[in-house]
């Protein structure tokens, strides 16, 4: 698809500054610019490359100043925020790339499953008895889909994608490559044997959900990632947790079961998260921390294993960092105090 300068800016409510009719069939990071590709500046640390691209567009921020003379074959689209206008612009490209319809063969779609408007069905695709598809839902090849299950409109399951059955899947969301949602919980008895999960998993509207994740159905009830939480790739989600609203979690996350999650809260890669725990609203947890215990505070920073305050953890950090010097100096002393004992004793 081409589009020209002019039709770019109508669309981000820019304004042109050189040649409105610039085309532009394909996207660029502005190091890499190429004729016929757009792209942005948006962070100062590349700023200078916005004076040797070959890129045809550039958006910029609206009060953008050039320090240097600009290409003339590059023509620059000024908006309010230039980050947030290319962000748009990729979610429209996006959009335009997986606007497929129709069931693709070889695939199976039960007798009983219900199927919207505008849906997509990749090639060897499972919808089993009694499955829900809402409207404009994607499904790329080999997702399998189980009984009673249920996805939203407008919500694309990419490819390779296993929902077990009755496992509710809400609007707009998006759920990325290899993820298993609603698998067993890890449940055993005292015995051995393995403890029954019934329950299901439930995903709110505009959730997104990385590859290679997996959500574990509940024992009882329901295991649920609520509204506008965004997951990261390799994410595992423990039998009956509760992810609250527009809560982000970077790779590598792992819970245990039934843990309370409140809103907004973020945590950084590999954090580990122990069972029945619950985490108050916009909690920070840093990078590899590990959280044993209750964080009731809303708006608390932790870090570390097990984790607690980050500015107590900082000035740790700062004695346990210098623990082998702080070790040479006791030996030190020893020798001191063992060379006054000697001189003493005679």
């Amino acid at each position: 698809m081409k589009f020209k300068a002019s039709q770019i800016a109508q669309l981000l409510n820019g304004k042109v500054e050189g040649n409105s009719d610039a085309v532009v069939s394909t996207l660029s990071k502005i190091e890499e610019g190429k004729p016929g590709s757009l792209s942005f500046l948006g962070n100062p640390k590349y700023f200078p490359y916005i004076y040797s691209t070959d890129a045809s567009i550039v958006i910029v921020d609206r009060n953008f100043v050039a320090e240097h003379p600009i290409k003339k074959t590059c023509t620059l689209i000024r908006v309010e925020d230039a980050r947030i206008a290319f962000a748009k612009l990729l979610e429209m490209y996006q959009k335009a790339k997986n606007n497929r319809t129709g069931i693709e063969q070889p695939s199976f779609v039960s007798k009983s499953a219900s199927v919207g408007q505008d849906v997509y069905v990749g090639a060897f695709s499972y919808l089993s008895d009694n499955v829900k598809i809402g409207n404009n839902v994607k499904l790329f090849p080999n997702s399998f889909i189980g009984e009673n299950s249920t996805i939203g409109d407008n919500t694309i399951i990419n490819a390779g994608v296993k929902i077990y059955h009755d496992c509710i899947i809400g609007k707009n969301c998006i759920i990325h490559a290899g993820t298993v949602i609603g698998s067993d919980g890890f449940g055993f008895t005292t015995d051995n044997n393995k403890v029954p999960h019934i329950g299901n998993v439930i995903i709110e509207d505009s959730v997104e959900i990385g590859g290679n994740c997996v959500l574990d159905r509940a024992t009882l009830g329901s295991t649920i990632i609520r509204k506008g939480a965004k997951l990261d790739n390799l994410v595992h989600i423990a039998h009956n947790t509760d992810i609250g609203e527009g809560t982000m979690l970077a790779a590598q996350v792992g819970f245990a079961g039934s843990s309370k999650v409140g809103k907004n809260v973020q945590m950084g890669g590999q954090v580990g998260i122990s069972g029945h725990l619950e985490i108050a609203d916009n909690v920070k947890i840093a990078g590899q921390s590990g959280v044993g215990n209750n964080i009731t505070k809303e708006g608390s920073i932790v870090q570390g294993s097990p984790s607690f305050e980050i500015g107590q953890y900082r000035r740790s950090y700062v004695l346990f960092r210098n623990l082998p010097d702080l070790e040479k100096r006791i030996k030190a002393l020893e020798k001191i105090l063992q060379e006054l004992k000697q001189s003493a004793e005679k």
